[in-house]
């Protein structure tokens, strides 16, 4: 028997993910670690096989080939689909027989930071999954010893991948779209250069190239800042739209040919239509992020709306509750079970979307003309200590409930008052706090702002600018 004890960094194990700075909060030891218990549990659950995968970082490399050794020497078969989009890894996993899948992968993050997106036996690995895994490592369980796990490559996913994600669609094409993509030198690039070959109309794309450093711009489009070269690439192109991703393709983030910016919940308006028509009471999942526009949208299209938590693996596992065929959150994670997987693809998103436009011939900018005016901010993300942000939600919501305000508990703190509303959540992935709010008129938005100012400033957390009125 092995003995194996590991205590990982504090910050590192979160909700439904791993993540940690390299060098400081995160290493190969810890991949290695991470490979070795995950195989003992998969074992205990009956599993002996797993696919795994890495973005474009810099770490990655060497992270996984610590993780694969951790796997391997824990008695697991592994099948390396190598460098490319997280969701490639879930179809991997999903279509290649194997019973987990583990991604190294920092998602949006910045460049120096990693981790790890994980799933067994066709569930979402997160939560108590994740603290369980912590446990064995600290308290050193004894492991068995079994044979070595086999170590393979899957060179072909990548073709297979790519020919899924067109499977099925642009069976008509009323109107050939110009479209532009910017890849942000993040880990899709590869499966959209080679996509985008196979899809009607013209398309520009942008940093395609695969660069762990991200030369060009963050990785993140839920930032406006980071789609300026876009947008200004969609108005040199006379495009009709523009679509990028975060570094590891699970993320999308889509412009109008105005260059106007279609936040997640906008998105999901417009491809939930085609699916309650076919789907009358379709139920379509948003999390606590997202316009009470949309869930009204989604009602009166005739589908059954539902508020759920943020977090990739928190919507996936309430798709399979619910029986839900879409979900998304604000993040720009689009999860497709209608004619697909259920998990969150979004280069496959994008060419869902590209497929409803070309089969109705509508122009984006004019179904976003007619999209409900919404009055609101954007994310608004505001610095707090990862070991403190929580306590501080936590010590809001007793302090509203105690003065009487109508509060949802769904996911942080969630208030409706006359006219509109107001979010405050600690973030699973970065030391943030995340603040939303929403009214009928720029007036009463404003007040909405004055007043999570207030309770930040009562917990003794910085205002930042965004809110100032």
């Amino acid at each position: 028997m092995t003995k194996l004890v590991h205590r990982f960094h504090p910050t590192v194990l979160r909700e439904y993910d791993i993540r940690g700075i390299i060098g400081e909060t995160l290493g190969t030891e810890d991949a290695y670690a991470i490979g070795r218990v995950f195989a003992y549990m998969l074992k205990a659950r009956g599993g002996a096989s797993a696919a795994v995968g890495r973005d474009g970082r810099v770490s990655s490399p060497d992270l996984e080939a610590a993780l694969v050794r951790g796997l391997t020497e824990g008695g697991v078969d592994v099948i390396r689909v190598g460098l490319g989009p997280t969701p490639m890894l879930y179809y991997a996993a999903q279509t290649r027989g194997v019973d987990g899948g583990i991604m190294v992968t920092g998602s949006h993050n910045p460049p120096d930071q990693n981790g790890f997106k994980m799933v067994m036996l066709g569930k979402p690995f997160f939560g108590e999954d994740i603290r369980e895994m912590g446990r064995i490592a600290a308290e050193g369980e004894l492991l068995p010893a079994p044979a070595t796990g086999a170590d393979n490559d899957a060179p072909d996913v990548l073709s297979a991948y790519v020919a899924r994600l067109t499977e099925g669609l642009f069976k008509t094409v009323a109107r050939e779209p110009v479209v532009v993509w910017d890849a942000g030198n993040g880990a899709a690039g590869e499966a959209l250069t080679m996509v985008a070959r196979n899809l009607p109309g013209r398309h520009v794309l942008l940093y395609a190239d695969i660069d762990g450093t991200f030369p060009n711009h963050h990785p993140d489009p839920t930032e406006p800042h980071t789609l300026v070269d876009l947008i200004a690439k969609v108005a040199e192109e006379g495009a009709d739209l523009g679509i990028a991703f975060d570094g590891d393709g699970d993320r999308i983030g889509v412009v109008d040919g105005k260059g106007r910016i279609l936040w997640g919940d906008q998105l999901l308006m417009i491809l939930a239509r085609p699916i309650i028509d076919r789907i009358p009471g379709a139920t379509i999942i948003a999390d606590v992020k997202a316009s009470q526009a949309l869930f009204d949208e989604i009602a009166r299209l005739g589908g059954t709306p539902v508020m759920w938590k943020t977090g990739h693996s928190l919507i996936k596992t309430k798709m399979k509750e619910t029986a839900s065929p879409l979900a998304g959150e604000m993040s720009g994670h689009v999860f497709f079970a209608d004619g697909y997987y259920g998990y969150d693809d979004a280069l496959y998103a994008a060419v869902r979307l590209l497929d409803q436009l070309a089969t109705t011939g509508e122009s984006i900018t004019a179904i976003r003309d007619g999209l409900p005016e919404m009055v609101n901010t954007p994310e608004i993300r505001i610095p707090c200590a990862d070991d403190r942000k929580f306590q501080v939600v936590t010590d809001i919501a007793a302090k509203l409930a105690a003065e009487g305000a109508q509060v949802d508990r769904t996911d942080g703190v969630r208030v409706k008052v006359d006219g509109g509303w107001w979010l405050l959540r600690a973030s699973n992935t970065q030391a943030v706090l995340v603040a939303r709010a929403e009214a009928a008129d720029d007036a009463r938005l404003a007040a909405l702002k004055g007043e999570l100012a207030r309770v930040l400033t009562a917990a003794g957390v910085e205002v930042p600018a965004a809110l100032a009125v």
